[in-house]
């Protein structure tokens, strides 16, 4: 945007206002005027101009007093004034100087003297206001809590604040030097980022820095998986245009969401939890209870014991879920637990979840090769993974009835992959495209429902991410169904080992 100046014109005679005028009207500039001291004074403070040009010989207030005035205001001591005047002594050139201003011009005035002197002094007005701003900027910057990212067209990081410094490990005298001396570290932005974080949900990243198309509200996110000496860590990505003309081409800010990632999925989690765990018994326990309210006194014993012991079986499952539910309180979180999940437990898990969901149709299929491998997620973590993606099958299946194939082979030599395949619907390629973004103050609810797809979904996302996973999502190509496949990885003895010595040093 092109900057216009503001000159505030200052002359008790209106033929010398006019004359001023004249001059510089054809020159770009935004004029203003004032006929006399007092009334200079105040235009002077509505307008803050970039340039007063100030008549020395005015009656009452002469120019003199009104520059001594406006070099005592803090809100105009720096604009630059020229006084304008016949007087081409010495002495007066001395008074005016030691009043405050920056330049003369004497009456008549030489024409293109005076408009060189006025761009020159507009000009260098508006570098040093741009200075001002840019140290005013600099220093808010320097203390804010987000990292800010300057970069140019080709990724190119030209200025990094300290907080942006200490997310992507830089030290902040290389942020500030030019790709060229910077040797000792990547230049770009994404290969600063390529060894620290994972891009989340990868969809979003593909086209970077640009968003995808029809996908211009897609989140993205930095995602550093938990380690055995610290938890996950997440920033929130956002990408500013700058205006056209300048070195940097865009504005990149990090903001750390690890606090509010986390509350976001121990809400979903606890909901889940409460959902799927207490439901079953406690509806057992009434059913059981209502009927031996109802009919107890005309039952036969063997009918009443039958009841009782229904009754209590379902009042200890309760009992058990609530003891749960108190755990998962009391645990850091679900991806985070002590516990690795062993792959032998995989079948009789899918069976449990199949049974209370009312999925009968489940194969399930693992090499032997695998059986005794673990992967780097609790029981919890998986179970309601599973629980998520077998709900969401059910719940958008046309019948009510999905027959769904489970699949987990080897992905890489430190990964397994976990494919589940359902024969619903078919999922349009937007709503594929957000499958997995984390809601987490995305909706008025807080529940990450988003149309068209399943609760629950970007809660396995998240806990997939944090230890290093991806997860994929895509439609059938043989009918109509959707493919869900985790990648997790697997649990090796030497993590296990420093897992267990990190939880002994915490405790």
């Amino acid at each position: 945007m092109r900057h216009t100046s503001t000159i505030l014109i200052v002359d008790d005679e209106l033929i010398g206002r006019e004359t001023l005028e004249g001059l510089l009207i054809s020159q770009g500039y935004s004029l203003a005027f004032a006929g006399n001291g007092p009334e200079a004074l105040v235009k002077a403070a509505e307008l803050v101009p970039d340039l007063i040009l100030l008549d020395v010989m005015m009656p009452g207030m002469d120019g003199y007093k009104v520059c001594q005035r406006l070099r005592a205001d803090p809100l105009l001591a720096e604009v630059p004034i020229i006084m304008v005047t016949v007087l081409d002594d010495r002495d007066s050139r001395l008074r005016g100087i030691e009043a405050g201003a920056d330049d003369f011009v004497t009456k008549p005035f030489d024409r293109v003297e005076l408009r060189a002197r006025v761009r020159t002094i507009t000009r260098l007005n508006r570098y040093r206001r741009l200075l001002a701003e840019r140290s005013r900027f600099e220093w808010v910057v320097e203390q804010a809590s987000d990292g800010y990212l300057m970069v140019t067209s080709n990724d190119d990081v030209l200025y990094a604040n300290p907080q942006a410094c200490l997310y992507l490990g830089l030290s902040p005298s290389e942020s500030r030097q030019g790709p060229a001396q910077r040797n000792s570290l990547p230049a770009r932005f994404l290969d600063l980022i390529g060894d620290q974080y994972r891009c989340e949900p990868q969809e979003a990243w593909v086209d970077w820095p640009e968003q995808p198309a029809g996908a211009s509200q897609l989140p993205r996110y930095l995602v550093r998986p938990e380690s055995p000496t610290a938890n996950a860590f997440w920033l929130r990505v956002a990408v500013f245009d700058l205006p056209s003309g300048l070195d940097a081409k865009r504005v990149i800010r990090l903001r750390d969401v690890t606090a509010e990632m986390a509350r976001w999925r121990d809400m979903r989690g606890f909901h889940e939890t409460i959902s799927h765990k207490m439901r079953t018994p406690l509806t057992g326990m009434l059913c059981s209870l209502e009927l031996l309210a109802k009919h107890g006194g005309t039952l036969p014993g063997d009918d009443v014991l039958e009841l009782s012991v229904a009754a209590l079986r379902n009042t200890k499952r309760l009992h058990s879920s609530i003891e749960d539910i108190l755990q998962y309180l009391a645990a850091p979180g679900l991806a985070k637990e002590s516990a690795r999940f062993d792959l032998s437990q995989l079948p009789r898990m899918i069976a449990g979840i199949g049974s209370h969901l009312g999925v009968e149709s489940v194969t399930i299929s693992c090499p032997e090769s695998l059986r005794d491998s673990r992967i780097l997620l609790s029981r919890r973590a998986v179970e309601l993974a599973l629980w998520e993606v077998l709900e969401n099958a059910k719940k958008f299946h046309p019948g009510q009835s999905p027959q769904v194939e489970i699949s987990v082979f080897r992905a890489s030599p430190d990964e397994i992959s976990l494919r589940i395949t359902d024969d619903g619907v078919t999922i349009s390629p937007e709503h594929l495209g957000r499958i997995w973004t984390p809601y987490y103050q995305g909706e008025k609810h807080f529940t990450g429902e988003t149309r068209g797809m399943g609760l629950g979904l970007s809660t396995v996302a998240a806990l997939v991410w944090e230890v290093g996973g991806t997860c994929r999502a895509y439609n059938r190509e043989d009918g109509p169904g959707i493919v869900v496949e985790l990648v997790l990885p697997l649990a090796t003895d030497e993590e296990e080992t420093n897992k267990e010595l990190a939880l002994n040093r915490r405790a």
